[in-house]
């Protein structure tokens, strides 16, 4: 294959012109002419017309660099590893996750872990389920939990966890006088949302047709993190992943059971075929023994606080 003519041909067709891109190469312009042909002669078409002494793409270029920008996103991925290598060796473990997990139950999990001492890095980044699945399909993060509405094809997956949703209410508010609320209970206050398209939100839809119940909702968004903030500012109620909702239990909103069964689920998900390292499998190990915690932590609290 004729990588460096390639090369050429992408960077022509970003900068706009040869010249333009034999600076960007630091190259001579008849170094990225004679590329540009010596592929052209290769490839057995015309990918440039040259008109009045510039090149004008033609439309087999602009088809061909559709497929040259997918494959170099592999190569900068490829570029990017390098990188992380050469700065942390193989000491180093990318975990992508949806923000339900990541930003209080990871951090929680991390903690046990004594990384220091273990002298491993961690690459924690927090993203959206579907982008979770892409970084893991491209190569660039090593374990990754996302919801499980996502598909997983293409990858190694499994349940990380179930689990029901729970009633958030600002501090003092009247609901909080009842240990279960039921959807009737919603309905007389403003109600905080996750989007439509989300597969709890329409869960919960059902829910509250099944009860000739039409919420007020003053407020959708694509995270629990959100939803928990916006009922600590007293913006309105919202039935939440209690696994987010843990970290504000007791200190800046007030949790109680919900009459109804909204499931949430949450997968654990690898690239395919790639072996986990020793300390992999321990943060595994340690994740699903934080889960059962923190699980039974919210049931006995919520038995204590009614």
């Amino acid at each position: 294959m004729l990588l460096r003519e390639i090369e050429i041909f992408r960077a022509v067709m970003t900068a706009g012109s040869a010249s333009k891109a034999a600076r960007l190469l630091n190259l001579t312009q008849p170094a990225v002419s004679l590329s540009l042909r010596k592929l052209e002669t290769h490839a057995g078409l015309a990918l440039f017309e040259r008109v009045r002494g510039k090149l004008v793409p033609t439309q087999e270029a602009h088809a061909l660099l559709a497929e040259v920008h997918r494959c170099f996103v592999g190569l900068d991925a490829i570029e990017h590893r390098l990188r992380s290598l050469r700065q942390f060796g193989v000491n180093r473990i990318r975990i992508a996750c949806l923000p339900g997990m990541g930003v209080g139950f990871l951090p929680r999990v991390l903690s046990e872990l004594k990384l220091s001492e273990r002298k491993v890095t961690v690459s924690l980044q927090i993203m959206s389920s579907r982008d979770v699945r892409a970084r893991l399909l491209a190569g660039e993060a090593d374990i990754g939990l996302m919801a499980d509405e996502v598909s997983a094809d293409g990858l190694e997956h499994s349940v990380f966890a179930r689990y029901n949703g729970v009633v958030a209410l600002p501090l003092k508010h009247p609901l909080a006088r009842k240990k279960v609320i039921r959807p009737s209970d919603l309905a007389r206050y403003p109600f905080l949302a996750l989007n439509p398209e989300d597969g709890a939100s329409v869960r919960l839809d059902a829910i509250f047709r099944a009860h000739g119940v039409v919420p007020e909702t003053v407020v959708e968004t694509p995270y629990t993190i959100s939803l928990c903030e916006l009922v600590r500012h007293n913006v309105g109620i919202a039935i939440v992943n209690p696994v987010t909702a843990l970290d504000y239990a007791g200190r800046d909103i007030v949790l109680r059971r919900f009459s109804e069964t909204l499931a949430y689920g949450c997968q654990l998900a690898m690239p395919a075929g790639r072996p986990l390292t020793p300390f992999a499998q321990q943060l595994l190990a340690t994740m699903r023994t934080r889960l059962a915690a923190d699980l039974a932590g919210l049931d006995a609290w919520l038995e204590r606080n009614h």
